[in-house]
């Protein structure tokens, strides 16, 4: 089974926790590359004096990393996302304390703040499996067996990533749980973003996802009391790790590696 590093960022600026993603996902692809660099290597040594290096030189293992965190009040915007989405203007953000990211990962406009958990898996998925449809699908189940442990139906909807309650109930359809992802050399950041007791108000300030006619919940809103998020996380590790077949790896606390 593949090792996942779980560190929990806490309370982070988007900004410091973005950086410290890019950190460590140029060092999982630096690993891959040096790999492949050595393994090319290795091949054109056999071929002209038939000397061949370890294997060990060019089967570096590439960690896997996990991160929760919460963020303060941030708008975020991916490649394919309109500005259009964001219904507040400078002035309007700044007075709701809000900031606002274009960001390198897929999907449209999305809220993060306190109450969310904001899940980044940083994975190799050479290590699980290179799919990224089925990658998505598997980020998807874990928020929906997550769900469940509360009594709760989380579902699908064709042709928008994400997990919604009541998606084909019109006037009733709403989403809990957002994703978007950025992978490259199959290496994976950003991740999701599960509504647990945000306060949904930010959300009328967006079009989020670029979808007009389907509304946001939380699982405080459902379930109508505050729900203990450290239970949420265990449940979302239980789920993760039952689906992609990982053991998991407790990391450092937060105040060892956060950005200074």
């Amino acid at each position: 089974m593949s090792k996942v590093i779980l560190r929990d960022l806490g309370l982070i600026d988007y900004k410091d926790g973005w950086d410290y993603q890019e950190k460590l996902f140029n060092e999982v692809v630096s690993i891959k590359v040096k790999n492949r660099s050595n393994k090319a290597a290795s091949e054109s040594l056999v071929s002209s004096s038939g000397i061949q290096l370890p294997s060990s030189d060019f089967n570096l293992p590439t960690p896997n990393y996990l991160l929760f965190c919460e963020h303060p009040h941030v708008y975020t915007l991916g490649k394919s996302g309109s500005s259009n989405h964001l219904l507040l203007n400078t002035e309007q953000l700044n007075k709701k304390k809000a900031s606002f990211y274009k960001i390198n990962r897929g999907g449209d406009i999305t809220y993060h703040g306190p109450g969310q958990i904001v899940g980044y898996p940083i994975f190799d998925l050479d290590n699980f499996f290179t799919d990224i449809h089925k990658y998505l699908r598997f980020l998807e189940e874990s928020i929906i067996r997550t769900l469940a442990e509360f009594g709760i139906t989380g579902e699908r909807t064709p042709g928008q990533t994400g997990v919604w309650l009541d998606p084909e109930i019109p006037g009733k359809a709403r989403k809990i749980c957002a994703f978007g992802v950025r992978c490259s050399r199959w290496v994976t950041m950003h991740g999701f973003a599960f509504n647990v007791n945000t306060d949904l108000s930010y959300f009328q300030n967006i079009i989020p996802c670029g979808i007009a006619n389907k509304g946001v919940t939380s699982l405080e809103k459902e379930l109508g009391k505050k729900i203990d998020m450290f239970l949420v996380k265990e449940y979302i590790i239980k789920h993760l790790s039952g689906l992609f077949e990982f053991d998991l790896t407790p990391g450092q606390t937060h105040e060892n590696f956060l950005p200074k």
